[in-house]
């Protein structure tokens, strides 16, 4: 089974830090695009960073500065760094991965996705 498990979510103040983490199962994240999305209430899932199997990121424009995402290949994990949290962040987290080296920020062609992990900045 391939399985995408997310953590590192939580309540924090304006300004504060998060560092959300995404371990996978099942594949080499070496192969892989893989991506952060987020969903807020009543909206719908956007990218917020990706980065491709040579390890070039992209960033939405809301986050770029903020965020940094990387990746521990060997051990098959994802990471978020989130500084100078916004309450326009507060969203459930996702983790998600496709099978190409081409990594759009939308999340159609994702095909493995995280239960995701909450994020309230307040």
């Amino acid at each position: 089974d391939v399985q995408l498990v997310e953590s590192g979510g939580g309540s924090v103040q304006a300004g504060g830090s998060l560092r959300l983490s995404c371990v996978g199962s099942g594949y080499n994240f070496s192969m892989h695009c893989m991506g952060w999305f987020r969903q807020a209430p009543g909206k719908e899932r956007e990218g917020v960073a990706t980065i491709d199997p040579y390890g070039i990121s992209r960033y939405a424009d809301s986050v770029k500065g903020r965020f940094a995402i990387s990746k521990d290949n060997a051990g098959n994990t994802l990471y978020l760094q989130m500084n100078a949290l916004k309450f326009e962040d507060t969203a459930m987290y996702y983790c998600a991965a496709r099978s190409t080296y081409d990594c759009p920020p939308s999340p159609g062609g994702y095909k493995d996705w995280g239960q995701g992990t909450q994020v309230t900045v307040s």
